[in-house]
């Protein structure tokens, strides 16, 4: 075979890759600019409607969405607290916190009135088992529901197979222990930065 008919070959087709990748590159990029709005909607619209799912009718005086404070934690993470108004004042926060479960990170939504007292619960994220560990969600069963109402002072923060307050799974005692303390922890958030929380901006 001549060489210089194999080097052209060659090149002809890095060329060629070359100029696929780059229009490739380009429709993404242009995909990704028009598409971005509604993506952007789509995910303001699932957040107001998790943000309305953790408190009680009545709490929204204000715009949830825009009623936001940033607070540190005792780690120093920015946390990311919507306030919600009733009668004109604020009575409530809503924030994401996790922990650990059995297949990595529970990434839960809590809903605290004023007075350190859960008004909602909902998991937006998890990798638990099928059948055991999805048992935190919503959709399958009404575990969640057992937050509500509940205060670090009226509470045994632990599965009842611990000595506490809450149900465990048949076989996935780690996903509901995961789950009690990241609420637990949520409330000892709240009421360490009720004023940062509260205060007017």
């Amino acid at each position: 075979m001549n060489v210089a008919t194999l080097r052209e070959g060659i090149s002809y087709q890095g060329g060629l890759l070359a100029l696929f990748s780059t229009v490739t590159a380009a429709a993404l990029v242009i995909a990704a600019v028009y598409t971005s709005p509604a993506i952007h909607v789509a995910e303001q619209h699932d957040l107001e409607t998790s943000l309305a799912q953790v408190l009680p009718q009545g709490y929204n005086d204000n715009n949830l969405l825009q009623d936001v404070v940033h607070v540190k934690d005792a780690d120093g993470v920015d946390v990311e607290v919507h306030r919600a108004s009733k009668a004109g004042a604020l009575k409530a926060a809503v924030f994401t916190t996790s922990s650990s479960g059995y297949a990595g990170p529970i990434v839960i939504l809590v809903g605290i009135s004023r007075d350190g007292v859960v008004q909602g619960v909902r998991v937006l994220r998890h990798n638990e088992t099928p059948g055991l560990g999805d048992k935190i969600d919503e959709a399958k069963t009404n575990w969640i529901h057992a937050f509500e109402g509940k205060a670090l002072a009226t509470a045994k923060w632990l599965v009842k197979k611990d000595g506490g307050d809450f149900d465990q799974f048949a076989g996935a005692t780690i996903t509901p222990r995961a789950v009690v303390k990241a609420v637990k922890e949520a409330l000892e958030f709240h009421q360490a930065h009720l004023d940062a929380i509260y205060a007017s901006k």
